[in-house]
């Protein structure tokens, strides 16, 4: 019996396999352009989207927009939060870690194929964007294969291997980072820098009021632990077992666990004066604000968003990332005397003495500052945005 695929979509009826459905007006009756932007997975993904999505927004306020995303991924929760619709299709990424967990996936892709064609023939959209994620592919692909323009955004300083094959039909590339013609056709790159969240590009808040907000004052520097939205275990296990040796240090630390490992760290700080623990950290231009110096994972995000509020930086790259982007990411920016790297391999043992000398030489911190500050994009959804529009126009 043939599964309901239209059960499988959010916020939007239509048939499935129809071209167009009853409530969807034609291209000729639009008030506005229409665009899909797909892609998801990660904070670093979805974050960058929405920050499209509202530029292209402000440009005219017609303008309809349809997220697509995987199933059960981040993007099913945050894309509505920010005011946008999203369908959800069945499909998932190579699981490097156990071969016999992709036994499904050409079905999954051949699935996620059909639910594409309801989803774009239904929606018509202008152009398609994609940002990358396991949704990003199959969809920017089927658009391809109708002739409507495409238009890829890579935040990593090392392309993907989907993004690389959608490229050679893409209408234009955005891409973060110089060098990027050994992944992309040259022809059709243009360098823009990543698209940030609002609330940091136009955060105004104190480095004092940001301190206060976490119970902290300022006879301490200030150390934030963020792993990505999901944590990182290397980074938790070195804070847990090297935090006291932070806070004797003269340091106070905003923890940033991930759902994971959120409970261990909480317990690990009871009762400690100057350690603020969270799954999660809502208000980031709040923690940023605070922060003297930044532990981080090195996706593009969270290098385009440090580069912004100017924080020197240890970056301990996720290595089973693909292609290994997030070495690529750190690396870029420690080339330029933009940061520091610990292998994560080599985290639990050397994270925290790097924090400690970091935070004893003021003048590696003003260099970091300096060097990073240079790096900083402020306005790249609005030049994607822009350029969008003027090339489908």
């Amino acid at each position: 019996m043939k599964e309901d695929l239209s059960n499988k979509m959010h916020n939007v009826s239509f048939s499935p396999f129809s071209t167009h459905g009853a409530s969807l007006s034609s291209k000729g009756d639009r008030a506005g352009m229409r665009f899909i932007i797909a892609g998801g997975g990660t904070g670093g993904h979805i974050f960058p989207a929405i920050a499209i999505a509202n530029a292209l927004k402000k440009i005219d306020a017609q303008t309809e927009i349809l997220f697509v995303g995987a199933e059960g991924k981040m993007e099913m929760e945050k894309v509505p939060q920010a005011g946008y619709k999203i369908k959800g299709i069945d499909i998932a990424g190579f699981n490097r870690s156990s071969l016999i967990k992709n036994f499904g996936l050409p079905f999954k892709l051949l699935k996620s194929f059909f639910q594409v064609r309801s989803i774009v023939d239904g929606f018509r959209p202008d152009a398609v964007i994609g940002v990358g994620g396991y949704s990003s592919f199959p969809v920017l692909r089927y658009a391809q294969t109708k002739g409507i323009p495409t238009f890829i955004h890579e935040s990593n300083s090392f392309a993907g291997k989907s993004n690389m094959l959608l490229s050679k039909k893409a209408t234009k590339v955005f891409v973060a980072t110089d060098g990027m013609e050994r992944f992309f056709p040259a022809e059709k790159l243009m360098i823009t820098g990543n698209p940030v969240r609002k609330s940091i590009v136009e955060a105004t808040m104190s480095k004092r009021d940001a301190l206060s907000f976490f119970g902290f004052g300022d006879d301490r520097q200030t150390v934030l632990v963020v792993g990505g939205s999901l944590g990182a275990k290397s980074i938790n296990e070195a804070i847990d077992l090297h935090l006291d040796d932070l806070l004797n240090s003269n340091l106070q630390v905003i923890w940033q666990t991930g759902k994971p490992y959120a409970q261990k760290a909480k317990d690990r700080a009871a009762g400690k004066q100057h350690v603020w623990v969270s799954e999660f950290i809502t208000q980031m231009e709040t923690a940023y604000a605070a922060a003297d110096i930044v532990v981080s994972r090195a996706g593009a995000m969270a290098v385009s968003e440090l580069s912004l509020v100017k924080k020197p930086v240890v970056f301990v790259p996720y290595p089973f990332a693909a292609e290994d982007h997030q070495t690529a990411n750190a690396m870029n920016l420690v080339n330029k005397r933009a940061a520091l790297m610990v292998k994560d391999s080599e985290a639990i043992d050397k994270v925290v003495p790097a924090i400690v000398e970091l935070s004893k030489n003021q003048q590696g911190q003003d260099e970091l500052k300096q060097n990073i500050a240079r790096l900083a994009v402020s306005n790249a959804d609005i030049v994607v945005a822009e350029e969008i529009v003027k090339t489908i126009k």
